[in-house]
């Protein structure tokens, strides 16, 4: 199911009020936008990416398998056009293992960047 959201100045019944934005569609009736009804669609709509807090903490609840396939669209791996059970059981395997890989990069960086530089000793002759 959808919901049809339309312009609040137009309706259910016209204020008389001008669009804040001046948009184009507001002499043709007004903005309008569909919407899925599902409670996820809709919290994906209202959800405030600005928002540092809010949006890290729902993103840190997602799973793994959810973080781990956003990275395999994100490498455009995600569908493979393979046939075979054996050839996609590869490429599945290739994909986890170049996402740990990059993981394994992040954290070694992570860990030299909070090490501090060891002195040099130069010897004078």
């Amino acid at each position: 199911m959808r919901e049809k959201y339309r312009c609040r100045l137009l309706f259910p019944s016209a204020s008389g009020a001008a669009c804040p934005i001046a948009d184009a569609h507001f002499a043709e009736g007004g903005c309008t936008t569909t919407i899925a009804q599902a409670a996820g669609a809709r919290s994906r709509h209202q959800l405030d990416r600005d928002s540092d807090d809010d949006y890290k903490d729902l993103y840190a609840k997602r799973t793994m398998v959810e973080q781990t396939g956003s990275q395999a669209a994100a490498l455009d791996i995600l569908r493979p056009k393979l046939r075979r059970g054996r050839a996609i059981a590869n490429r599945n395997t290739l994909t986890y293992v170049l996402i740990n890989l990059r993981a394994l990069k992040r954290i070694c960086s992570a860990a030299s960047a909070a090490r501090p530089e060891a002195e040099t000793v130069t010897l004078a002759a």
